[in-house]
């Protein structure tokens, strides 16, 4: 397990509509790695709004179609729920979901 990687989560949550929903991995390394028992993520979505928040993904990351990781809705899942691999995003793109993360957790110099 990895951050940058993409996983299906099955019912995420209560209120999510979907049953199955993609989510990647944010936390650090470290986290991932020690003996705790959940990882921060960020959902995928289909919609794409166009904000500094949201990363556009695709194909090229293993997901099915042109999706988007929407930074301003992080959750902590358990890494149990974490089985179903889908992809990864490239080192470029790591870095711009990096600058995504910053805006949304409001982490830069104004």
């Amino acid at each position: 397990m990895r951050r940058g990687e993409f996983y299906k989560v099955k019912r995420p949550s209560s209120l999510d509509p979907k049953k199955i929903r993609v989510f990647i991995i944010v936390s650090r390394q470290i986290l991932i790695d020690s003996r705790f028992s959940t990882v921060i993520c960020a959902p995928v979505y289909t919609a794409y709004d166009g904000l500094s928040t949201q990363l556009e993904v695709g194909i090229e990351e293993g997901l099915k179609h042109d999706s988007s990781i929407h930074c301003d809705e992080l959750v902590s899942i358990p890494k149990q729920m974490l089985t179903d691999y889908v992809g990864n995003l490239s080192p470029d793109k790591l870095l711009i979901l990096a600058e995504a993360l910053k805006i949304a957790l409001h982490l830069y110099d104004e």
